[in-house]
C-alpha cells in the first residue's frame, strides 16, 4: 500500500484519509448491531464499539483500501467482544464462545446479504422506466404516503397504489435475478 508521509506522532497515514473516515462511518451502525448480536446489552455494545474504535482507528494505517473495510472492523471488534466476555467470565449467565461465534458469523453473513441486496436495489432502480422511479422516489421521500402522491399527481389513490403494486413486484423480481446472479 502506498502511503503518504508519516503524521506528527510518526505512524503512516493511509493513502486517502477522507475514504478510511467516510467508510468508518458508514459502518458505525452494522458494527454497533454487530457487537450487539454478541453480547446483547446496548450499553455493553456501545462500550465494546468504542474501545473497537480506537483500535480501529489506532491501526488505520494496516488497512488495505480496496479490501473489505467491514469484515476488517468486524475482526477488531470480535477481539474486543473477547476482551469484554473475559472480563465477564465471572458472571453466572455467560454464553459459550462456540455459540458467540455463530451468532457472530451469522451477523456478518446477514450484513454482506443485505449490503448487496441493498446494491441489487440500486441496480434494479436505475433500470425502472423513469415515471416509475419517479412515482417509487416520491411515495419514499420523507413525510410522503400514496394520498399525498396522489393529490400531487392528480391520479385516483386505487390507480397509484396499482402502479406502486406493480412497480415493487417488478423490482422484487430483479431484486432476486440479481442476488441469484451474485451468489449462484
Amino acid at each position: 500500500m502506498a502511503e503518504s508521509p508519516a503524521n506528527p506522532n510518526g505512524s503512516p497515514q493511509p493513502r486517502d484519509p477522507r475514504e478510511f473516515v467516510r467508510d468508518f462511518t458508514r459502518y458505525q451502525r452494522r458494527l454497533f448491531l454487530y457487537v450487539l448480536s454478541q453480547v446483547g446489552n446496548p450499553v455493553d455494545a456501545e462500550e465494546i464499539l468504542q474501545e473497537a474504535n480506537v483500535v480501529v482507528w489506532r491501526k488505520c494505517d494496516q488497512f488495505e483500501p480496496g479490501t473489505n473495510f467491514y469484515a476488517w472492523a468486524c475482526r477488531i471488534a470480535g477481539f474486543e467482544v473477547m476482551k469484554f466476555r473475559e472480563k465477564r467470565r465471572r458472571d453466572k449467565l455467560q454464553f459459550s464462545d462456540e455459540f458467540v461465534s455463530a451468532i457472530a458469523a451469522e451477523e456478518e453473513d446477514s450484513a454482506e446479504h443485505d449490503e448487496a441486496r441493498r446494491a441489487a436495489l440500486a441496480a434494479c432502480l436505475g433500470k425502472l422506466k423513469s415515471s416509475d422511479r419517479e412515482l417509487i422516489q416520491q411515495r419514499y421521500a420523507p413525510g410522503e404516503n400514496g394520498l399525498s402522491v396522489a393529490d400531487a399527481l392528480g391520479r385516483p389513490i386505487n390507480s397509484v397504489y396499482q402502479s406502486l403494486g406493480r412497480i415493487r413486484k417488478a423490482l422484487l423480481e430483479c431484486i432476486n435475478r440479481e442476488m441469484a446472479a451474485e451468489f449462484g
